[in-house]
């Protein structure tokens, strides 16, 4: 049974139908960037990009007709619903954060769902990559927010962002965790 997607439905609902339908499509894909930072700030983020990176083959066929499934039609890269202003994308693998190519997902329950994701640790370095190699200071203070409603280790995201290059960032990081 696929979930319709009503107008207005949130973020949660959403990210609950796409990954619902490519479980039941056979699709393995693991939910990353400002999406899965939003179900772990608790909404005090909003993403409107919902990223999946798929593992496995699978064909811009495949997609099309799982995503139509639930309404989605693509336009381009991204694939976009009429009832709802959240679009989904699938970037290309693999999954990984920085140079760290080991990353394993984990489930995180939305509703009723169990959603393939990053954890909040990777979420949180998946943010810090963004602040560290774009400078994108948003990225950062979703990250120090994840850190203040979620349990991360704050040790493997440190020896991480050493071996980034980037300890004056993970300094900057703190501070920000501090602020709130």
């Amino acid at each position: 049974m696929t979930m319709p997607i009503a107008p207005g439905a949130t973020l949660r609902h959403v990210v609950a139908a796409v990954s619902s339908i490519l479980k039941k499509r056979g699709i393995t894909a693991v939910l990353t960037g400002g999406a899965c930072a939003s179900l772990y700030t608790r909404g005090a983020y909003l993403s409107y990009d919902l990223d999946y990176i798929l593992r496995g083959t699978v064909t811009r066929d495949q997609l099309d007709r799982a995503m139509a499934d639930i309404a989605f039609t693509r336009l381009g890269a991204q694939y976009q619903h009429p009832a709802v202003p959240f679009f989904v994308e699938f970037p290309p693998g693999p999954l990984a954060i920085g140079d760290d190519d080991l990353v394993e997902p984990v489930d995180i329950r939305v509703g009723n769902v169990r959603v393939s994701g990053l954890s909040a640790t990777d979420s949180c370095r998946d943010r810090l990559a963004a602040f560290y190699f774009w400078n994108d200071e948003q990225s950062l203070r979703v990250a120090a927010e994840i850190a203040r409603r979620q349990t991360v280790e704050i040790d493997t995201i440190r020896n991480w962002s050493r071996k980034e290059g980037h300890s004056r960032g993970f300094r900057r990081f703190e501070e920000e965790i501090g602020r709130g």
